[in-house]
């Protein structure tokens, strides 16, 4: 059985700190994944909705017998789902698919360069949706230092996570530094799993 201790985001809201990721897991193989990952004990399950399995990922969470409560749920808005009512309605989309009326932490899956405001835009929205309660927490994924620094600038909201690619071979130790001073926890992706550190 996985370790299923929590980390506390900078929000109060804690996350269990071993989670199952589902990049990459083809839609007709994400169901059998996940309930398999929360019958071994894994309570935190990761998808996006670029990952196209969001659903069965939804249909798994509904049908491993557990309470809501008990799964934390993290999905992504891509950015064909940037700008404030855009994201929003993303935001719609991911929910029904899941099948859950809260999400427990909703990342912008990347930053937008060629459109950064867009992906300000974006975040203002998710701001909303935390205000309304629609979500527990935010933040941002593959976000680096210049992207960071800007959205700060102008968030009323500090991100709650930055999900990034660490491992020992690719450290992102200024994206990590950064994120630390505004006390930013890193979500660090390895394949198929993530881990806070």
């Amino acid at each position: 059985m996985p370790d299923v201790s929590t980390l506390t985001l900078n929000n109060g809201v804690e996350l269990p700190a071993l989670g199952l990721g589902v990049f990459q897991t083809p839609a007709e193989e994400t169901r059998a994944a996940v309930e398999a990952a929360l019958s071994a004990g894994y309570r935190q399950i990761d998808t996006a909705a670029a990952y196209g399995n969001e659903r069965q990922v939804g249909e798994a969470v509904h049908s491993s017998g557990l309470d809501r409560n008990e799964v934390f749920l993290e999905t992504k808005i891509w950015i064909s789902d940037y700008g404030y009512d855009q994201t929003l309605h993303g935001f719609e989309k991911s929910a029904r698919k899941l099948g859950v009326d809260q999400i427990d932490l909703l990342l912008l899956h990347q930053a937008l360069p060629s459109d950064f405001e867009a992906t300000l835009e974006a975040y203002r929205a998710l701001e909303t949706l935390l205000g309304d309660g629609k979500v527990r927490a935010i933040g941002v994924s593959n976000f680096m230092v210049e992207h960071l620094t800007t959205l700060l600038d102008r968030a009323t909201v500090v991100p709650a996570v930055n999900q990034i690619e660490v491992h020992p071979y690719f450290q992102q130790a200024e994206v990590q530094a950064v994120s630390a001073e505004h006390g930013i926890p890193v979500s660090g992706n390895a394949p198929n799993e993530a881990l806070l550190s």
